[in-house]
Parts: C-alpha cells; structure tokens; sequence
C-alpha cells in the first residue's frame, strides 16, 4: 500500500499524525514515513506528562494506540515511557510515546516543517517551555502552532509576534475571521466547513487556509480548485 496521489498544483500537503494511514499515528515510524515522501509538513500533538515533559499523542488517554487507559497527564514520562499493549496486541519496542524532541528532530532530519498542534489550554509557562525545545531543535523558522483553544493562540501570539500561527475550528463566521485578523492567524479548518466563497474571503483578508482531514482525493481536487493553502491528509499525497 501507498499514499494516493493527487493534482495538488501549489498547494502544501501536510502529513496528519504522520503518515497515519500507513503507520500507526503520531510514533516515530509514522513520521520517518512522512519524511521520506514529498509532504510539505508533518502535523502531531503535544501534551505534557506528570512531571512536566513534553510528549506526542493525540488523544490524552493512551488505551486507543497503546491499550493501557491511562492519561497522560497521570503519568509521569517514564510511565509513559513503559506503556505497551498486552501480549494480545504487542508494540514493537521502537512504538513509544515520542518526545516532543524526537518528532522534531524527525522533521529537522528530513526537512519537513513542524505543524505543532497544541492539544490543551497550556498556560504560559508552558508554552514559553514547548517554544525552547523548538528552538533547541532548530525548528524556530520551520514551524506551524495550531490550537482550537482561542487563549493559547493569543498567548502564543504574544510569546511570538512573527510565528506562523493557525487557528483549529470547523466554523467559519464574521466572528472567526475577525478573530484571525486581529492576531495575525491563519485558520485549520474541518474541511466540510469551506466553500469557494468563504475561501476567497479569508484569502481576501490575507488569511492563509488549512484544512483537514481531507482522505478522498475527489475532496482534495475540490479544495485545491478553491485556492486553500494547506491539505492536511493521512494518506493523500
């Protein structure tokens, strides 16, 4: 099996969870596999364990991926470190709870930007903290934040006046877009939510369009027709 290939012309494909629909979403497998294809970005989520460190996952629970319903932030990084499926359903021991440095350090080797999906209402601190490890990894100018929570993008806006920053929604409204223009945000938006026309506008107010999760090339056809910038896929290439 491999990606389907779409009439992308210039718009930015963005590997989802990694390349998920080859690989088990957000490991290090999914993301090597993402790299080693044409993706613009390799999209992924950050949490924060017990004790303060920064790990990849989608979901805060790890008993869909991993089998063990455990959250993460019950758990110190070593526990999470420890976590597998039973004998039933093993993981390989190279499938582990990424660090949010090892995904980074994935998309810095295969020159992939980072589209960083900040999955809570992380508080300052925190952020100021996930910014370091970025910069650490030499990341800093190779980098998307995205977040549904509205407070962390105006927080991150204010931690970084010239980050590309992009706002998660499934509504495009006057509310949203004023929203996007006064913090100088993109949008990430559920795909169903775009027309022709509202792409236009938002482009006509200088906003950059991502959307996803957009698995059906006619779908992506459609979208790429309506001038978005960004498809975000898990196996459309």
């Amino acid at each position: 099996m491999d990606t389907i290939k779409i009439e992308k012309k210039n718009v930015l494909m963005v590997a989802h969870r990694g390349l998920s629909g080859l690989e088990t979403e957000n490991t290090q497998c999914a993301f090597v596999a993402a790299g080693n294809r044409s993706y613009y970005g390799i999209e992924t989520d950050v949490h924060a364990t017990k004790d303060g460190k920064y790990v990849i996952s989608h979901d805060e629970n790890l008993a869909r991926i991993f089998g063990k319903d455990v959250f993460i932030r019950d758990l110190t990084f070593d526990e999470v470190r420890k976590v597998r499926k039973d004998e039933n359903g093993y993981v390989p021991e190279y499938t582990v709870v990424p660090t949010l440095s090892e995904y980074l350090a994935v998309c810095k080797k295969y020159g992939k930007v980072s589209v960083l999906e900040l999955k809570v209402d992380f508080s300052e601190e925190q952020l100021r903290e996930i910014v370091a490890e970025v910069e650490a990894a030499g990341m800093q100018n190779d980098i998307v934040y995205i977040s549904f929570f509205d407070s962390v993008m105006v927080k991150m806006r204010a931690i970084l006046p010239n980050a590309k920053l992009q706002f998660l929604t499934c509504e495009v409204s006057d509310r949203v877009i004023d929203f996007l223009v006064k913090y100088d945000l993109g949008i990430d938006c559920g795909y169903g939510a775009l027309t022709k026309e509202n792409v236009a506008l938002m482009k006509s107010r200088g906003i950059e369009v991502n959307c996803w999760t957009v698995n059906d090339a006619a779908d992506a056809e459609k979208l790429v027709s309506y001038g978005v910038d960004y498809i975000t896929t898990n196996i459309l290439e």
